[in-house]
């Protein structure tokens, strides 16, 4: 594997042979992104990818398109932040939105424990709630279902006060799925897959990063 850090299109094709990814389509200018948008339907995401804004919320890269009549609107403010920000471009990012609540499944190779799984509270707020579980790679189904009942999060997937659980079989087999890519590419240094959305039928990687 190329040395270095992989930005979320990198790193989510090299995640579609283990796990679902969500739909997407790199656009090289607004046409493209047109066209994507078609396939795609509405609502959608629009992301700037560039090796400068791995953090794409800290620039404000990230945009959640509900109508057809504000995707140009939405477009071009991002690349006005591109333009103003200096950033490289490697283009603007159409994705499918999904719905779902958020998870965060980590990697992190150790000096002493050698590659460590963490699954965690999704999105924004992940470093903020701190609710996170660690296992030494690789895990099992039962491991994945002991990471997901030591979650505050759990409440929300398992069904709460009425709402749907969420297909916990999907979860737990992305969990173990995760923790095995490892074992093949022990070079890799860290992995975030933040977040891996989930909803009672699918779930899919929404945004991931890499080192290596």
């Amino acid at each position: 594997m190329r040395k270095g850090v992989y930005t979320e299109i990198e790193t989510e094709k090299f995640l579609r042979a283990y796990v679902p990814v969500a739909k997407h389509v790199l656009a090289h200018s607004y046409a493209d992104a047109v066209v994507a948008a078609k396939h795609t339907g509405f609502p959608l995401v629009l992301k700037i990818i560039s090796p400068q804004a791995l953090h794409k919320s800290e620039v404000r890269g990230v945009r959640l398109v509900k109508t057809q009549a504000d995707f140009k609107e939405e477009f071009d403010d991002l690349m006005r932040i591109v333009k103003k920000k200096g950033l490289t471009l490697e283009g603007i990012l159409v994705q499918e939105f999904v719905r779902g609540h958020y998870v965060l499944i980590g990697l992190k190779r150790d000096q002493v424990f050698g590659h460590v799984l963490a699954v965690a509270s999704g999105g924004i707020y992940a470093e903020l709630l701190k609710d996170v579980t660690f296992r030494v790679c690789p895990v099992t189904l039962e491991d994945a279902d002991e990471m997901i009942q030591e979650l505050k999060l759990k409440d929300m997937l398992l069904g709460f006060r009425g709402h749907k659980s969420v297909n916990v079989s999907l979860l737990k087999k992305t969990i173990v799925a995760v923790s095995r890519i490892p074992s093949k590419y022990p070079e890799i240094l860290e992995m975030d897959i933040n977040p891996f959305v989930i909803n009672d039928r699918t779930g899919a990687v929404v945004d991931a990063r890499m080192v290596v």
